[in-house]
């Protein structure tokens, strides 16, 4: 049976699957933890990439070496920069791209040397499950700490996500993640700071890949207020009710 990887960059995003587990074992490499399990018929592994590019690059490659995943899903929180992107609501990746990739004038920027290309595509089907998923799992969704300030029910959104090595925190710094991404032809929804090195390295692999990301903030200046509370309260049971429809969801091989 092939072993299907979740990954979160902090503990707070993955609180709950854990429990999810039958049987888990803790294994210890590259200075991360992971934890193997069965979940509904399948093999899982959870681990935590921890913050960054590099630190989510080294997990995944570890993950690919060690432990032969046949897919990998990312879930967590972003910072919602897109037009219509709200506090609570979902983005479903379809691609990744990096912020603050610029190799110029050797390579255009954004642009991922010798790789000819500036975004990381999703898998399509393995993105459509998500998607699915995300719907079932967020039907119905009760109240939570931050119900009073979220403007209804959250809306799922599906497109491209962009990454960075540093938090985006100020409205002026958003808007200039933004303006040059659109300026260069891009329209992303969210920025957040690992999802563009694991589709890389799922790339490099061959390895389908998969991410969905709560919206924490607007990336400006109050993206910090109430943080940790939000992911516990609001993005963690999230993560839960739609990665426990998306394992239900895969078919057993």
């Amino acid at each position: 049976m092939s072993t299907i990887a979740i990954l979160s960059a902090l503990l707070d995003e993955q609180r709950g699957l854990l429990e999810q587990l039958s049987n888990p074992q803790k294994i210890k490499r590259a200075g991360r933890t992971f934890w193997c399990g069965e979940w509904c018929g399948h093999d899982v592994v959870l681990a935590l990439t921890k913050i960054g590019k590099v630190a989510a690059a080294t997990t995944t490659t570890c993950l690919m070496e060690a432990f032969g995943v046949k897919c990998v899903l990312f879930t967590g929180v972003a910072g919602g920069i897109g037009s219509g992107v709200k506090v609570g609501d979902v983005v479903v990746a379809n691609a990744f791209i990096q912020h603050d990739m610029d190799s110029s004038p050797l390579f255009a920027r954004y642009q991922i040397p010798l790789y000819d290309c500036a975004t990381l595509a999703c898998d399509v089907a393995l993105t459509a499950l998500l998607l699915e998923a995300a719907s079932a799992g967020l039907t119905g969704v009760g109240d939570h700490f931050h119900h009073e300030n979220l403007l209804g029910k959250p809306d799922i959104h599906t497109g491209l996500i962009a990454s960075g090595d540093r938090f985006v925190s100020s409205a002026q710094d958003a808007a200039g993640v933004l303006t040059g991404l659109q300026s260069a032809g891009f329209e992303p929804l969210a920025v957040e700071m690992e999802g563009a090195a694991v589709a890389q390295v799922c790339r490099d692999y061959g390895v389908p890949f998969a991410a969905v990301r709560t919206i924490s903030d607007r990336a400006d200046d109050a993206a910090h207020v109430d943080f940790s509370a939000f992911v516990q309260q609001v993005a963690s049971p999230y993560a839960l009710a739609m990665v426990s429809e998306f394992i239900k969801m895969l078919p057993k091989t």
